[in-house]
């Protein structure tokens, strides 16, 4: 038995806790420093694992779902319209002039106007007042279920609030967005990381509510603003006006800009407002919608077959010029990745005169055919980075010049690798300037040389004043140097050398992790150093060698090889180990070379099988054999199941064979293939 002090303790914590999201994510008027809000959460989730009594709308809830194979359909029950578009104020005054014909008056109608956010319109679908379903609108009839995604989001309410008016069942419908800010944040990070761009915010956010992984949705910052109502029991709304009035009592984020006006006039003047503030918001619109205020006429003004006749989207113009691209150039970022941009002939933008903009990757070249000398159409929605919406092929000369992938890196002129299926091409070089201050920071970390007084804000300073410019220079450090310079008295520039000192005696697998090899980590680290007895080993090491290490797949195995290719590299750890860098290996584990008939054959498994497939694995493995998670040249065998994957592609493109589960045990000698 829970005893009652529990539980209303819990209860209390999860509405505390419920009513501080909400000051924190809608009003952003929070009431509670952070670090308060952790240990209130920290003290329920300790509760619960205690008692284990979870209520289902404690925020401990909304991260933790496993990831899907798919979404499900949901059919909407009422149709999620679209509206009708205008672009000028004569056709909102058209519109106008509609809705009083056809509700037969000529008194001047209240209208609502609120910005037309550039989301993903989903539908959030309450039962008993706890958030039941969440779906996409899709087609308008049928959606999606994001049910598990949408939880992770704490600007929505898991339950709707007791102090306002609780149905029995609603629909509430919304559009989630992304910020400008998060949006520019988690593209520079895709990029760093190698990963193609989002164009726009509106992507973005459609595509982080569409993860399959409720986890990717949960660490991107999502927004949701909450607009309209489909199906209600037990609640009636008289107004878009009293809608709003209720959602916001009830904690649903509402439009940041609401007003009711009298006639069309006073909508066209508050368009034009919200337009004249698209620039200073901190999300994106496309637009303003005009709504008729009363429920009772927008019954009786009803809908065409997709659109309401009750409602309109006035379309703000987009910020587009025309200009030319002088230049395409790389810039090389903190990890290495090569980000092609392009250079202008300055053009202004939506009161600004733009000189450049990101072209994303290579591929994205690729495929708007994008040349150095091209007349370009670019915009610039809000402040986002300007970008190339398309090319004007018709103004071609035949002097445009593409512009290939580099071979070399522009900053230090060292090799570069681009992964096979992968949009980045990075430079791999250790001393690169672009990337050295990270690359240091790295090194210098507790999980490699674990260098204590080498941490960001130190690297920064030695780097600036040209003390660390390279690797190398670490080792060249003196106390007297570092007497010099601000933040450094005789104690802490003693430490820091000590501790660099400290630092030359190490294990190869520290060593590995350290030097920051392209998808290495402190895992990858160590299985190199159980299968290369020292460093001088991985010198040139061939891929066929890496791939050797059954644990091992093609793009780690590229990594190593193309790293370890580089006489920059090369050079670098031969300077360590002059300035008494000494390294030894008690990780060292040669392999036993495997028995039995698949002795020495990778396997790669795709789609479902008839039996689990950690089965399958050790089947292979009892035989010699080892399973790969990437399909390679080096691969001898695909099993393929049920709904294969890419790896089929790219086994028939491999020219790899492959062969069903059935077919297995005639390979291993244990039954005959059927």
């Amino acid at each position: 038995m829970i005893p009652e002090e529990i539980k209303r303790e819990a209860e209390q914590l999860v509405k505390d806790l419920n009513y501080h999201s909400y000051r924190y994510y809608v009003l952003d008027s929070p009431v509670i420093p952070d670090q308060a809000y952790d240990n209130l959460y920290r003290h329920l989730l300790e509760l619960e694992e205690r008692w284990n009594y979870v209520l289902p709308e404690s925020p401990t809830q909304r991260v933790g779902a496993p990831p899907a194979d798919k979404f499900k359909k949901i059919a909407h029950s009422q149709p999620m319209l679209s509206m009708k578009d205008a672009f000028s104020p004569d056709e909102l005054r058209e519109f106008d002039k509609g809705v009083r014909r056809l509700l037969k008056t000529e008194e001047e109608i209240d209208y609502t106007v609120e910005p037309k956010y550039d989301g993903l319109a989903i539908e959030l679908n309450y039962r008993g007042g706890l958030l039941a379903v969440a779906s996409t609108r899709g087609d308008g009839f049928v959606g999606e279920d994001i049910t598990r995604n949408v939880k992770t989001m704490k600007a929505i309410p898991l339950r709707i609030a007791a102090d306002g008016q609780v149905p029995d069942e609603i629909d509430i419908r919304g559009e989630v967005y992304m910020n400008l800010e998060d949006f520019r944040k988690l593209n520079r990070e895709r990029e760093e990381r190698g990963e193609s761009a989002f164009a726009n915010p509106r992507n973005a956010a459609a595509g982080t509510v569409r993860q399959l992984n409720p986890a990717v949705t949960a660490s991107r910052n999502l927004y949701l603003v909450c607009y309209g109502v489909g199906t209600t029991k037990g609640i009636d709304f008289p107004s878009q006006e009293t809608l709003i009035d209720w959602l916001r009592s009830s904690h649903f984020p509402t439009p940041a800009i609401f007003t009711r006006v009298r006639g069309i006039d006073q909508a066209v003047g508050k368009v034009q407002e919200i337009g004249d503030r698209r620039d200073s918001l901190p999300f994106e619109i496309d637009g303003a919608v005009v709504k008729v205020n009363d429920f009772s006429l927008q019954q009786q003004l009803g809908a065409r077959t997709r659109e309401p006749r009750w409602a309109i989207a006035y379309k703000f113009k987009a910020h587009q010029a025309i200009t030319t691209i002088r230049d395409i150039r790389g810039s090389v970022g903190r990890t290495g990745v090569i980000t092609p941009y392009a250079v202008f002939e300055p053009v202004g933008v939506g009161g600004v005169t733009v000189t450049r903009s990101t072209l994303h990757n290579w591929d994205e070249i690729e495929r708007k055919d994008i040349r150095i000398g091209d007349t370009v159409v670019i915009e610039r929605a809000g402040d986002v980075i300007p970008h190339v919406v398309a090319v004007v092929k018709e103004k071609r000369t035949g002097n445009e010049r593409r512009f290939p992938i580099p071979e070399t890196c522009p900053a230090c002129g060292s090799m570069v690798m681009r992964e096979e299926g992968a949009v980045a091409v990075r430079c791999v070089a250790l001393s690169c300037p672009a990337q050295v201050q990270e690359k240091i920071i790295h090194f210098a970390s507790r999980g490699g040389m674990d260098i204590e007084g080498l941490g960001e804000k130190n690297v920064a300073l030695l780097h600036s004043v040209g003390l660390i410019k390279r690797f190398e220079d670490i080792y060249r450090l003196k106390k007297e140097d570092l007497l010099k310079l601000p933040r450094f008295a005789e104690k802490s520039a003693r430490n820091l050398i000590d501790a660099i000192e400290r630092s030359k005696r190490t294990t190869l697998s520290r060593f590995l992790y350290a030097i920051g090899i392209p998808h290495v980590g402190e895992y990858g680290a160590r299985l190199l150093a159980t299968r290369f007895r020292g460093l001088e080993e991985l010198y040139r090491v061939t891929l066929v060698r890496v791939l050797e290490i059954k644990q091992v797949g093609e793009t780690i195995g590229d990594a190593v090889s193309t790293f370890f290719h580089d006489e920059g590299n090369i050079g670098t750890f031969e300077s360590l180990r002059e300035l008494g860098l000494r390294i030894e290996n008690p990780d060292f584990a040669p392999e036993e070379k495997p028995k039995g008939p698949l002795a020495g054959m990778t396997f790669v498994i795709t789609g479902t099988l008839p039996a689990p497939r950690k089965e399958v694995e050790e089947l292979v493995e009892r035989h010699g054999g080892h399973v790969s998670s990437q399909v390679s040249a080096s691969t001898d065998y695909v099993i393929v199941g049920e709904n294969p994957g890419s790896k089929l592609a790219k086994a028939e493109k491999l020219e790899v064979k492959t062969i069903t589960y059935t077919e297995l045990p005639g390979l291993t000698g244990e039954g005959k293939g059927g």
